[in-house]
C-alpha cells in the first residue's frame, strides 16, 4: 500500500556541538520518504533545482522511493542553514533561500493516482489544499504544519483541518493552533476543527495521542483516554533537523502496511514513529537513515516497548 507524500526536497547547512555538515540531502518529504520506506511503498512529489543531482536522488531510489514525482527545473534547490549551538530542541535559522520551491506547484502524476495513503509534509496550506483536492479517494491523509503557517495563513490552514484523518505537530504549535496554554483543551479545540486524530511531538519526550470519536467509531472505550508513546533517552543527539518528519515517516509508514487502521496499530505506529526519529539524531542528516536495516528498527522498537511497561 503505497503513501504519496508532498513536500520539500532540499539541501540543509547544519551546526551542531557534534560538528557541522554542509548542504547534505535534506527536507521534510527526505526524511519522511526515507523513514517510511523501511515499512511500505513511498512516492514522493517535490520539486529540485540543477543542484540536486543523480547522487542525492540515488539515496532515496536505493531506499525503494519512488521518485518520478519529483520535478526538475532550472535553479537551485530549497536551501536552509540552522545552528543548534545554543539549544539542541530549537534550532536558530541562519539563512533560508526558498529558490525554486518558491514557486512549486504540485501536480499528482497519473501513475500516483491510486496511493491509498497521503502525507501532507509542511508546506504552504494552499498547496496543501490542492492536492488533498487531487486526491479525493485516498484511505487515509495525514499532515503538518508549522507556525508560521498557523500565524500567517490561519485561515487557508483551516481549509486544510477539515480534510484531516490525523494532524501531527508538535505541542508548542498544538497550543498555538488552538490558542491555549493547556494541551489537553487545545487538542479538543483541534480535533473540533476537522481533524479525526491528533498526534503531539514532544521531541525528547516522546509524542501524545488525541482522538475524536470520528476515527474508530464503536472504538470509543479504546481510544477514550489520550495515549502517550516514551521517547528513547540517548546519550548524544548529533542533529536533531529532521527528527519530526522521521517520527511521521515510521509513524504513517508502519499504518500504511497493516491491514487494517484499528487503535491497537495505531498505537504501535507511535512506538515506530519514535523509533525512526530515534535513529534520525544519530547523525547528520539523512546519514543514519542510508545505512539501517529492519532489524536494527524491530530491535530499537522491543526498547520501546520495554520502557512502557510496569512489570
Amino acid at each position: 500500500m503505497a503513501i504519496l507524500v508532498v513536500g520539500s526536497v532540499a539541501f540543509d547547512s547544519i551546526e551542531t556541538p557534534s560538528g557541522t555538515a554542509e548542504r547534505c540531502l535534506a527536507g521534510a518529504a527526505t526524511y519522511f520518504s526515507l523513514a517510511a520506506s523501511y515499512f511500505t511503498d513511498v512516492r514522493v512529489i517535490a520539486v529540485v533545482g540543477e543542484d540536486f543531482t543523480a547522487n542525492e536522488e540515488e539515496v532515496l531510489k536505493r531506499r525503494g522511493v519512488d521518485t518520478r514525482g519529483i520535478e526538475h527545473v532550472a535553479g537551485k534547490s530549497f536551501f536552509w542553514r540552522g545552528s543548534y549551538m545554543q539549544n539542541l530542541n530549537e534550532a536558530q535559522t541562519k539563512e533560508t533561500q526558498l529558490n525554486v520551491f518558491e514557486t512549486f506547484s504540485p501536480t499528482i502524476p497519473a501513475e500516483y493516482a491510486d496511493s491509498e495513503f497521503l502525507f501532507l509534509a509542511n508546506i504552504d496550506p494552499v498547496l496543501q489544499e490542492k492536492v488533498r483536492q487531487q486526491m479525493p479517494r485516498v484511505r487515509m491523509v495525514c499532515g503538518d504544519t508549522m507556525n508560521y503557517w498557523i500565524n500567517d495563513h490561519r485561515a487557508n490552514l483551516e481549509k486544510v483541518l477539515h480534510g484531516l484523518d490525523c494532524l501531527l505537530i508538535n505541542d508548542g504549535e498544538a497550543k498555538l493552533l488552538a490558542q491555549d496554554a493547556n494541551l489537553v483543551r487545545a487538542a479538543k479545540k483541534i480535533l473540533a476543527s476537522g481533524p479525526k486524530a491528533l498526534v503531539v511531538k514532544h521531541g525528547e519526550y516522546g509524542a501524545t495521542a488525541f482522538f475524536s470519536d470520528r476515527l474508530f467509531p464503536g472504538e470509543a472505550k479504546s481510544v477514550s483516554l489520550p495515549f502517550r508513546a516514551p521517547a528513547l533517552p540517548l546519550s548524544e543527539v548529533v542533529d536533531p533537523t529532521g527528527a519530526g518528519d522521521c517520527f511521521a515517516g515510521g509513524f504513517f509508514g508502519y499504518l500504511a502496511s497493516q491491514k487494517e487502521i484499528t487503535p491497537s496499530t495505531f498505537k504501535q505506529a507511535m512506538f515506530y514513529g519514535g523509533v525512526m526519529g530515534s535513529f534520525a539524531v544519530e547523525r547528520f542528516c539523512t546519514e543514519r537513515l542510508q545505512s539501517l536495516t529492519r532489524e536494527e528498527i524491530d530491535q530499537r522498537f522491543a526498547l520501546f516497548r520495554e520502557l512502557s511497561h510496569l512489570d
